[in-house]
Parts: structure tokens; sequence; C-alpha cells
């Protein structure tokens, strides 16, 4: 295995190589442009051959007012010569281009971690802001970190001086000295920044100049200022990892393309039905320049009226897919129903956020396993996956496309905040790895005649594109009498109907629960869902390295579970479950299985932490 990186400054977490891993947060004001820093600093990551996670962290508001604690966005990317799961727990190093943004993320850093600041921001004015009585750079507050103040500002407008910019749009130069400095600090390329830089500037190319001398100054910086012993440059070796062509990919580019997939593993066009919401809009952006795969998409003047066209498109022959977060879900719940009882296929991904209501917009929560599983009116079963990562949401949106197509339903695949934006290396697939399950259209009348709520060895009804001779069929949302489909709201057939449907999904083929990590029967059993896998999976890895009987079950199949759970779960003598909720997951497999699940919960809008799982490991094996 590679090891890794030589000093970067005297933090405990740094100066003791050979280290494994970095944890750098960016964080300034939503208009310092920080996601955009963190996103080019994650391309020259990879780049460079090093594993990686990140955690896009935005504002909830729009546009907070400048210079706020509530107006800070902050971008967090872990990376390393090893195995990365997480964005990591506490940074290494953080980067704070105001007092805003070194107030809300400095309790984060490692004790003894590196804080860059931007000197130039720290005025009476910005400190009112940030609720400091007094300018942390200069009254020993911050004495168990490093600091190194820098004129980033000041500096800055020296570097874009001779292009004759106004001073405002000089200081948007800032992040690319920011990250000029950061490339310097871990030995990064500037060149594919500098082509990016040209190729997004191309019709103002005094600006692409301007942002590149900001870059070159950044790193200048790094070269020749003795700064002395708080900040060295590093080199972080590459990762092992197969053969293959890479890329990093978020979880709403994943889904977007595993979408496009499965339609064309079900021989399908699609179209997909849309309106804006955060964090699920990203995957109407991405399917928008997919045209040339037989993707149509639609954004439609709200959430109702974009289900009810991807349901219009699955009668006509398509595969309808729809994508929302869970206030957009709700709006969309009695046109799901109308997809359940219809009986047609449709992918839905839900793009948790923190709730009720507007909730957190911007943060991340696992809050809406109950909306998925139980919360339509009347018995409305449907099937209900969960992504674990960016990488896996591809996988997810597969299956979601398989299912959906081969058992004639509306499925939903659960993905959150988190997985939505954050990013990973991803190794592109052959797509002829994939087994295909092409749909077969009714195109005939069969022996006997034709029944649109016939049923195969799936209990999938027949699919029928309108207009076929001899096939002509009414739908809709009032119960259907078997097999014939005319209305019929009798007690026998409603009961007969609703034991149909709810045995078609639990009829749904589920591959076996596998043991992420460890073996059936050991003590504790950390069992988790979602993007839970990154902390759980880390923590149970450091936990049996120390000889603990600990494993890792992570779930998919939400619903129905794996045949082989409830067996599995009564193996070990002990379960915890953590998620991002109140206990939601917990109290279904408390319900199926009579086990006796105990709940880690968190609700703060923010992923686990390793640490926070090794503690609840801790406390369970006490």
């Amino acid at each position: 295995m590679a090891t890794a990186v030589t000093e970067i400054s005297t933090p405990e977490s740094l100066a003791n190589p050979p280290s494994q891993s970095v944890v750098v947060r960016f964080a300034g004001d939503s208009g310092d442009g920080m996601q955009l820093t963190g996103g080019q600093f994650t391309l020259s990551t990879a780049l460079a051959g090093n594993d990686l996670a990140t955690f896009p962290d935005f504002p909830a508001e729009i546009r907070a007012p400048q210079g706020t604690l509530f107006g800070v966005s902050a971008f967090q990317i872990n990376f390393g010569s090893d195995e990365i799961d997480t964005a990591g727990d506490a940074p290494d190093v953080l980067v704070a281009m105001n007092p805003a943004a070194l107030k809300t993320n400095v309790s984060a850093l490692k004790l003894g971690g590196l804080i860059i600041a931007d000197v130039g921001e720290f005025n009476e004015r910005n400190l009112a802001k940030a609720k400091y009585d007094a300018n942390p750079l200069e009254d020993g507050s911050l004495a168990k970190w490093q600091l190194v103040p820098i004129n980033i500002s000041q500096l800055t407008l020296e570097a874009v001086k001779p292009f004759g910019l106004g001073n405002k749009e000089a200081l948007r130069c800032k992040n690319m000295w920011t990250l000029g400095l950061a490339l310097w600090m871990f030995d990064r390329d500037r060149k594919p920044l500098v082509d990016w830089l040209n190729a997004k500037f191309a019709k103002k190319p005094e600006l692409a100049e301007a942002n590149i001398a900001a870059l070159n100054a950044g790193h200048a910086y790094g070269e020749t200022v003795e700064i002395g012993g708080q900040l060295r440059q590093s080199h972080v070796a590459p990762a092992p990892v197969s053969p293959g062509l890479y890329r990093t990919m978020t979880g709403a580019e994943a889904v977007a393309y595993g979408l496009v997939a499965g339609a064309q593993l079900a021989g399908l066009k699609m179209f997909f039905g849309g309106y804006p919401i955060t964090p699920a809009s990203s995957i109407l952006h991405y399917l928008s320049g997919l045209k040339e795969y037989g993707v149509t998409t639609f954004q439609a003047e709200d959430e109702i009226a974009a289900i009810a066209a991807a349901i219009g498109a699955s009668y006509a022959g398509s595969l309808g897919v729809t994508s929302s977060s869970g206030p957009g879900i709700a709006l969309k719940t009695e046109a799901i129903g109308l997809a359940i009882m219809t009986e047609l296929p449709l992918v839905i991904i839900n793009s948790q956020r923190g709730g009720p209501s507007t909730g957190l917009p911007t943060k991340t929560e696992q809050s809406d396993l109950y909306q998925a599983v139980y919360g339509r009116n009347g018995d409305a079963p449907l099937p209900v996956i969960a992504a674990r990562s960016p990488g896996d949401a591809f996988e997810c949106a597969i299956e979601a496309c398989r299912i959906a197509t081969q058992y004639m339903t509306p499925v939903m695949l659960l993905t959150d905040g988190y997985i939505a934006n954050a990013a990973e290396p991803w190794k592109v697939p052959d797509i002829v790895d994939y087994d295909p399950f092409p749909v077969s259209f009714l195109e005939e009348v069969p022996e006997g005649g034709f029944r649109p709520y016939a049923r195969d060895n799936h209990l999938a009804r027949p699919w029928v594109k309108p207009g076929t001779p001899g096939l002509m069929h009414r739908i809709g949302g009032i119960e259907k009498a078997q097999g014939t489909g005319n209305i019929d709201y009798s007690p026998a057939n409603h009961q007969a109907m609703t034991d149909t449907r709810s045995n078609k999904v639990l009829g749904v083929n589920v591959p076996d629960q596998e043991v992420q990590l460890g073996e059936a029967g050991d003590t504790l059993a950390v069992v988790g869902w979602g993007s839970t896998f990154g902390p759980i999976h880390q923590a149970v890895r450091r936990a049996r390295a120390r000889g603990l009987k600990v494993a890792h079950v992570h779930v998919r199949h939400i619903w129905p579970t794996p045949a082989n759970l409830g067996e599995l779960l009564h193996s070990f003598g002990k379960v915890i479950v953590p998620e991002m909720n109140t206990g939601q997951f917990k109290t279904l497999l408390r319900d199926q299985f009579l086990v006796d699940a105990r709940p880690l919960n968190k609700v703060s809008g923010q992923p686990f932490t390793i640490a926070e799982i090794e503690a609840a490991i801790a406390e369970h094996l006490a």
C-alpha cells in the first residue's frame, strides 16, 4: 500500500507521517465561491489519483445577508492514499474567508489544526456581523490551533490589478487565489484549472486572465513566502485502485446516468417530469443534457403536474420518472396512489432533506422513510430502495427501473442532500456487464380475450400502448375488477385487489442481505441504510482492527426487505441502527422482525461522524 504525506503543518494529524488522508474545509460567505473552489480542488485531487469524498454545505437561504453566520457556505474534502469512505470528521485545515466562516467552523477543527484566515475581511463591520467582541486573530482565542493570517483580499487585488477590473469584480477572484495556495500546499498541477478557466470565460478572456493571475499568485505565494513551520508543501501519494476509467461523480449525476442506463436496459425511452426543489433539481439539470439517449425532460409548473405527466408517459409506453424532495413528494402523494392503482411503472426519486415543512432545504436528513414506505392514503405499497453513496446511486437507479418495469409498479429511490451533492471517484462501468431486462408490450389479443388486469408470474398486469388494435382499455383511480379492470368496489373484489397489490410488492425479487464487514453471530451489528454507510463502515473497520466482534450490515432494499434479514439480525447479540431521523428504520425492523434494535439518532442537518459511531459501539459493548 502506498504511504502518504510529508508534513504540511505541525498539527498531530499532519505532523506524524506517513498519514493516509487529509481533511480540508474551505469556508466563506455564500458569494465567495467556496463550492467552486472545493469543486475544482476536487478535480485536481482526482487527477492526482487520490481517493476522496466531499461534503458541500450550503446556506438554507438563497442569498443570506453577506458576512452573517447563517450565510456561510463550506466545502469539505477528505483525500488520501488509502480507501476513503467519508468526507472526514474534523478538518486538518480550515480556510476561513471571513469572521463568520471562522466562527461557524473552527469548533470542528482538530486540535492543533491549521487555520488560514483572510485578514482583509476581519474588519469591525464583519466582526460585528459574526458576533465577535474582539478580533479572534489577535486576542489569543485561537491558541490551540496553528494560525496563518494572510491578507488574501489585498493580495488578490494586487494580482488582478493589470486587468482593470472594478474592486467588486476583482475581489471575486479571491477564491482562485485561495485555490492556488491550496494547490501549492498539496502539490497539485495548475494546468487543468487554467484550461477550465479559459473554457469557462471563453467569451470574456479578461476574466479568464484575471482569475488565472489570481490562481498563479496564490501558488507563487506558497512557493516564495517563508511562512515557517505551520505551512509546508506536502504530497499525498495516489491511492491503489483497480485499472479502469474513473471520473468524479456526484449522487445527482449518478442517478441521472443510472436512469438512462436503466431505460436502455429495459429497451424504453424515458420521460422525466420534474419541478425545481433543493436538493433534487440537479437531476433535471443533468437529464436535460442527455436527449440523444431517448430522454425527454419536462419542467412542469408544479409538483403535481410533474408526476401526472410522468404517469401519462408511462401509460403511453415510456418509462415515466419524477423527482423531488420531501415537501414535493408530499404533493405528489395522491398521484403516486393513482400509479399504484393503475399499476403503471414509475420511478420516483426522493432526495431527502431536513424537515418538516420547508425545514432545512440545503441540509441532509433521512427522515422520509416513513413517508416512502407508509405515506399514502389507503393500503398503497410500493418498493423502496436506498442508495448508500454517490456511486451506488447509479446501481440503485438501474435497480429501480428493473423493478418498476418487471412488476408494473411505482418504485421510490431514496437519496439525500449529502449523496446528491457529495462527490467521489467512480469507476465507469461497462454496460455489457449488466443483464438487460427488456420490456414486452402486449400487442395482440391473447387467447381467451384481453384482460387488462390479468397477471403474470410477477403478478404484473400487461403493459399495452394506447391505440394497439383490439386492446382498447380504460384505467383510473377507482377500484378495478380483477382481470377485466372494470369499475368494481364490491367488498370481496376490493379485498382481493388490495391483497394482490400487496403480494406483488412483497414478491419483488430482492437479493439476500449480506454482511458488509464482520460475520453473522458477532456480538454487535451496526445496521444502516442510505448515506450512513461511510461513517459506519469506517467505525466498524476500526473496531474490528481492535479485535472487537462488530459487524456492519447495510440495507439497500428498504421495502420489501431481503428474505433473510430477520434471521440475520437475530443472530447478533445486539443491534444498533444509526440514522439521521428519530428512529424510523429502527421501528420498521422492530415491527417486521421483533428484533431489539436500538436507535442512534441525529437530526442536526449534518452527517454522522466516524467518532459518533465509534462512541456508540463502545457504549453498547461496555
